[in-house]
Order: C-alpha cells, then sequence, then structure tokens
C-alpha cells in the first residue's frame, strides 16, 4: 500500500483527447512514425547484411535483420551447415525489402557468393578451418561447396588412410582447410586430412617416443602391396616387410593377411627422423630351425617340395622356414652340367639325401643323384679294357672326341683313333655332336672318373695290307688334293694319302704340279707306325730319261745290247709291279671293307 501511495498521476494527461480516442495527446503521430523509423536498421536492395535466425523448419529459416519485418530463406541454402540453430548469425543477400506480399526477399546463398571470394582468401591466410559440402565425386577426388564456390577435394586429401569407397563421402559436410588457390582461374583446392595430420602428427611423436625394440602391440592392416603390409598402430603407421610376414616363402601377403584384419606384431627397428617402423609377423613365433628334428643328420632321405627354381640349383622346402638347396652337380652323375630346370619343376614333391646340415648357420644341402648307385663304383666290371659299346657325342676340342656312354660315364676319343686312314685336322669332319658312335675301351682312369676310348680299333688295320702294296719304289697313280708351302697331300688308291715336296712335284716339262692333276707317284718311303707315305712324280719321268739313254748308248754293238738286256733285268729299277690274282682277290676284300666302314 505504501507503494502504491508514491505513484502520481501525469500531471498533464489530456485526458479529453483520450476521451476522444487520440492517446497521443498532443504529440504528433508523424513524429512518432519517424522516431519508430530512425530505430530500424536503414537497408538497400542488393546488399548484404548481417541477420540472426529467429526460427527455422526444414524448409526455411526466418532471419531478422533489424528491420521492420522478417525475411524467410530457404533451407536449401543451408545444407552445407546442418548444425545452424537458432540464435545464429547468418549473412543474406536483400533482394527486395519488399515483395507483392510486403514480404522481406533475403537469399544467403547470394550472400555467400558475393563475398565466398574474399572469404577463401582470408581464410588460406588466416589458416582457418572451414565447412564445406560434398556435392559429387569427380575424376580424381571431390567437389565441394566452399562459401558457395565449388573447390576440388582430392582423393589423397580425403583421409590419411587410403580410400576404397569415395561415394560414402557424397552429401556429407566436413571440415576443410584451403591448401592452394589459382587465383587466375579461381580454382581452390581444399584438404580434410591437412586438418588431422597436425593432431597425428603429435601422436605419433607420443607413441615413436614410447616405442622400444621388441615391444610387441596390436594393430590393424591398413593397406597391402606386393612388397609388404602396413599397419596402423594408432596414429602412427609401420611397415611389415614380406620376408617377416612368415618364416616359409610367401609369394604375396594376401596369403597371409587381409585388410582391416587386427594383429599382434613386434617393432624390430625405427627411425626417430623419418618416422619410420619396421614391424616383424613371424618373430612371434620361433624359429622353425629351432623345432627341426635333433636326429636328422647327414645321409638320411628327407621329403620336400620344391619351391625355388635357378639355373644353379633348387631350393626344397623340408617344413615352413626350413629349405635345404640342391646344387645341379647333385642332380645327377653326368659331368655335363644343365640347367636345373631339366630336373624338376616348382611345386615338385621330391626325395633327397641329406649332404650338408649345419644348424647354427641354417643351412642344409642336399642331393638325390645319390639316390641312385654310383655308376663309377663298379666301372671295371661293366666296361672292362676291349669292351665295345655305343656311346653319344657330347663335345669337340682340338685333340678329341667327347663322348658318354651313359649317364655319369664320360670318355675321350683321341683324334688319332678315329681312323685309320684319314687324316682328321678337327673331330668335326669325322662326327657331330649328339651323334652315336661306337667304341671300344682302351683305359680306365677310376680316379678321374674318365674312360679312354677309341672307334678304329673296331677294324683292322689296313696299313697290315698297304705295306704290301705301297712298297718302296713301287709306282700308282694318285690326284694331288691340296697344295701346302712345304708339298702337296695325293690321294692314292684304297682310300690312303700320300705327301710329296716341291722338288718331286716337279713334271717332265719343267712346271709344278697343281691341284687336281692326276700323276703317276713313285714311293720313296713307307712308314707303318706312323702312317706316312712319302711320293715322287719326279722320279717316275726321271728314271725314264735314264733307261732311255742307257739303251741309246748300247745300240750300236748287239753284243753289247744282249749284254745291256741281261744287265737291265739284273740291275735295273723294278717296273711298275703287275698284281696278281691273289692280290686282286685281297684287294677287292679290303677296297669293300674300306667302303663300308
Amino acid at each position: 500500500m505504501e507503494k502504491l501511495k508514491d505513484i502520481q498521476p501525469v500531471e498533464d494527461f489530456n485526458w479529453d483527447s483520450y476521451e476522444q480516442g487520440d492517446s497521443y495527446g498532443e504529440v504528433n503521430k508523424e513524429d512518432l512514425v519517424k522516431t519508430y523509423d530512425e530505430t530500424l536498421n536503414t537497408v538497400k536492395d542488393k546488399e548484404v547484411v548481417v541477420g540472426t535466425v529467429t526460427s527455422m523448419n526444414k524448409r526455411e529459416v526466418v532471419v531478422n535483420i533489424g528491420f521492420k519485418s522478417d525475411g524467410v530463406v530457404p533451407m536449401s541454402e543451408f545444407r552445407y551447415n546442418p548444425d545452424i540453430k537458432t540464435g545464429d548469425e547468418v549473412e543474406v543477400y536483400i533482394e527486395s525489402q519488399e515483395d507483392k506480399k510486403g514480404q522481406l526477399i533475403l537469399s544467403h546463398k547470394k550472400a555467400r557468393a558475393t563475398r565466398s571470394w574474399d572469404r577463401v582468401n582470408e581464410a588460406m591466410e588466416k589458416d582457418e578451418i572451414i565447412k564445406g559440402f560434398i556435392k559429387c565425386r569427380t575424376k580424381g577426388g571431390m567437389i565441394v561447396d566452399v562459401f558457395g564456390i565449388e573447390a576440388f577435394l582430392p582423393g589423397s586429401q580425403i583421409d590419411v588412410k587410403p580410400i576404397r569407397d569415395y561415394d560414402v563421402f557424397v552429401n556429407k559436410t566436413m571440415e576443410f582447410k584451403i591448401v592452394k588457390i589459382n587465383q587466375e582461374y579461381k580454382n581452390v583446392v581444399v584438404s580434410h586430412k591437412a586438418l588431422i595430420e597436425a593432431e597425428l602428427e603429435q601422436q605419433k611423436k607420443d607413441i615413436i617416443s614410447k616405442l622400444e625394440k621388441g615391444q610387441v602391440l596390436e594393430g590393424t592392416v591398413k593397406n597391402i602391396t606386393s612388397y609388404g603390409v602396413f599397419i596402423d598402430l594408432g596414429g602412427v603407421d609401420g611397415l611389415i616387410h614380406i620376408t617377416d610376414l612368415s618364416w616359409g616363402r610367401v609369394s604375396h601377403p594376401e596369403e597371409i593377411v587381409q585388410l582391416d584384419q587386427k594383429i599382434n606384431v613386434v617393432i624390430l627397428d625405427f627411425d626417430d627422423e623419418k618416422r619410420r617402423i619396421a614391424l616383424g609377423l613371424k618373430q612371434l613365433t620361433p624359429h622353425p630351425w629351432d623345432a627341426l628334428d635333433q636326429g636328422l643328420k647327414v645321409g638320411d632321405h628327407i621329403k620336400g617340395k620344391v619351391v625355388v627354381m635357378a639355373d644353379y640349383g633348387a631350393f626344397i622346402e623340408i617344413a615352413p622356414g626350413v629349405e635345404g638347396l640342391i646344387h645341379v652337380s647333385e642332380m645327377s652323375w653326368t659331368q655335363h652340367l644343365r640347367s636345373a630346370q631339366d630336373f624338376m619343376r616348382v611345386g615338385d614333391e621330391i626325395e633327397a639325401v641329406i649332404l650338408t646340415l649345419d644348424r647354427d648357420e641354417r643351412k642344409m644341402s642336399l642331393g638325390i643323384k645319390q639316390l641312385k648307385t654310383d655308376p663309377w663304383e663298379n666301372i671295371e666290371l661293366r666296361f672292362p679294357v676291349g669292351s665295345k659299346h655305343t656311346a653319344k657325342v657330347r663335345n669337340f676340342t682340338n685333340f678329341g672326341v667327347f663322348v658318354e656312354i651313359e649317364e655319369g660315364v664320360d670318355g675321350l676319343i683321341h683324334i688319332s683313333d678315329l681312323s685309320w686312314t684319314r687324316k682328321i685336322k678337327h673331330p668335326s669332319e669325322f662326327t657331330q655332336i649328339g651323334a652315336e658312335i661306337d667304341v671300344q675301351v682302351l683305359e680306365i682312369d677310376k680316379e678321374n672318373r674318365r674312360l679312354s676310348l677309341g672307334h678304329k680299333q673296331l677294324e683292322e688295320n689296313p696299313w697290315d695290307v698297304f705295306e704290301t702294296i705301297f712298297t718302296v719304289n713301287s709306282i700308282h697313280e694318285g690326284t694331288i688334293i691340296e697344295v701346302l708351302d712345304k708339298g702337296a697331300v695325293v690321294s692314292l688308291p684304297y682310300g690312303v694319302e700320300g705327301f710329296a715336296t716341291p722338288k718331286h712335284l716337279v713334271k717332265e716339262d719343267g712346271m709344278q704340279a697343281a691341284v687336281d692333276e692326276k700323276l703317276m707317284f713313285k714311293v720313296i718311303e713307307f712308314n707303318k707306325e706312323s702312317k706316312r707315305i712319302i711320293l715322287s712324280h719326279s722320279r717316275v719321268h726321271e728314271d725314264e730319261h735314264k733307261n732311255t739313254r742307257r739303251e741309246s748308248a748300247g745300240a750300236s754293238d748287239k753284243r753289247g745290247i744282249k749284254r745291256n738286256k741281261k744287265e737291265e733285268d739284273a740291275t735295273a729299277i723294278p717296273p711298275v709291279e703287275k698284281t696278281t690274282l691273289g692280290d686282286i682277290e685281297e684287294l677287292a676284300a679290303l677296297k669293300e671293307k674300306l667302303s663300308g666302314n
């Protein structure tokens, strides 16, 4: 009641005007309207102003810009900012202060577009975090609405992890940093990855500072490559090299792990500066060599699988992580080394003999030829001296032919033991590689695992017969087949060759005999041991001239002629030997035998 007593009526209140309905008294109504208008913001069309969200629903947002009426903005213009709420300040573009219905027309989209470029540059200068709406996918990344500008988000800048499905990001609003602006072409590049990298860097420092070699951590398979597996250790990545995935051989890491799989790994090494962490998976299990049967020893037979092939040998997996090498020289008793692929293939299951075993070095050498008997153990019984066999030509040298009688049993045929009659300069004139040839064992060298063989010994020595035909001073027809500096090679009957020096190749007219000339030759030397026949054509016509002079000297005395004839019969050089019937039969048999050979 005391408070009511303090209230005093307005002394100058005009009750008459009030009764007439004029509550303003003497104050001019126009002045009141003017005063009211001055309290409102003065706005202009086509202008950007800041307003406050007063209410909103699914379709529109009501914005108060301090004007006499509120404006309405479609909700679709705020889809980049799904967190908008009442009381937020937003920029709007005044399209019209009053439409036909007296409604204030505003546009948030145009306001953003008007100021977007300035905002983009400002955001990059201040390294500001902005929001953007991912509109769609494009080649190599995504298109993002930022301040009404379409910016490019590269696929590599979406996240620190490789993205396998880009479509899940479409129609999402995310935070970004502007990383590049092309002022000339008005291009903008944004990154979401940049936002989390700074935080991850700090996380990496914290994680690496706590790392220790030998420490076991749980991680998630982040990426799989042909050379290894990347593991997410909770903000920092480590690599398991393919060789550290399993004690056994691994063709591809996908054989061991799968994407997003959680596995335990051990830290093998790490680099503080480069921040690389080397991890291991196989190290969490004991080494297979440690679990290898302690009773296994040299000479034992084991079975395994061929896992790797090389020209020099094959690696055999006895157990996962335990391998042995079979060198190609231990695959066959033959001394003709071939490629290991001639004996086995990857994936073959084989049996082998342990040749060496070093558990400390974790090495093992194997052999498969040891599964067969060494052919040289009883070589004297199987290939005695004088025995005849069929061999295969393997290689040539200037001095002979290397042949293989059977696998692991090799021999040499010296060039002098190829033919009784032919003078062979190189074995390729007589046979060829890969051809079969009949041989006779001449000598056994068991220590060096080599046989001395002969081919001509399979036939009788024709020089025993030639000795009776090509006697000294006998004359035969021959053809010059080759002319050398020291003389000429002459082909005689029955396939025999002789040699004549230059002074014995002078013809009766004084000219030197040439290749392919067919002449008569006298045998002046025959050596059976060295198979050498020395011939002379000059002696033939020289002897004829001597005989002619002797006959002319005694023509005047008849008795002298008779005497000379008797002396000639006794002392003259014997004429060309005439072949008897027995000789013809013997030579025909020899010729037939030589032709067959």
